[in-house]
């Protein structure tokens, strides 16, 4: 599942995507209220973990922007106050649900799982991928109930790929996610891996495409 969150505590927003992530899920992550609602107007999310105190644009605008567009998407927000007309504010704008700082972890997974449920979302770690299943929690590629032997960095690779499947992922993306920030390695390095990867993948309804000069993009067979 893909996940959105917009937070400007930076401490906070990485703390709530390394838990997510953790269980397997895509998770974007955005600061600032104007940021988050082009965002969300161009890529859209599953699921929206919400501040109501942002720059740029307050959590309400970015919600009541949400909800204009006809975009029913679940969200909860995060507000560090509880006084009853800012949470009566936030569901008449549109919110399915809200939770006060300071709060769990646990809490929040809990509430995203109801929000899944109620809008018959899968609240799962699992991906289909053509005719195979990607299990985010084990990183794994599965041809049914078998693993295909695929080494660690072309499954980063994909993982990369996956998180922003039908968009165009640069080589500079792909490096960062692979190899991590600042590794000092030439964009080419990931070549090899796209490369393999995408060998590994034909005959399952998967296919990488290259856009010269800009990068590649996963593409998922219908049917």
């Amino acid at each position: 599942m893909r996940i959105a969150i917009v937070e400007d505590n930076v401490e906070l927003a990485h703390g709530i995507a390394y838990r997510l992530r953790d269980r397997g899920h895509a998770v974007d992550v955005l600061h600032d209220g104007r940021e988050a609602d082009a965002f969300l107007a161009r890529d859209g999310a599953d699921l929206l973990v919400l501040d109501i105190n942002l720059p740029g644009l307050d959590g309400l605008g970015v919600l009541r922007s949400l909800r204009r567009r006809g975009d029913g998407m679940p969200v909860i927000l995060l507000t560090a106050r509880s006084e009853t007309e800012e949470r009566v504010a936030g569901l008449d704008a549109g919110a399915d649900d809200y939770l006060t700082k300071p709060f769990e972890m646990d809490e929040l997974e809990a509430r995203l799982r109801a929000l899944a449920r109620r809008k018959d979302l899968e609240f799962t770690a699992r991906d289909p991928l053509g005719r195979l299943v990607f299990d985010r929690t084990s990183r794994q590629l599965m041809d049914g109930v078998q693993a295909l032997d695929i080494p660690r960095k072309e499954i980063a690779t994909l993982e990369c790929l996956l998180e922003r499947r039908g968009r165009m992922v640069s080589k500079a993306q792909l490096m960062t996610h692979v190899y991590g920030t600042g590794a000092g390695v030439e964009d080419s390095a990931i070549e090899p891996h796209v490369s393999r990867l995408r060998r590994r993948l034909e005959g399952y309804g998967v296919r990488i495409k290259t856009a010269r000069g800009l990068g590649y993009m996963l593409e998922v067979e219908e049917g």
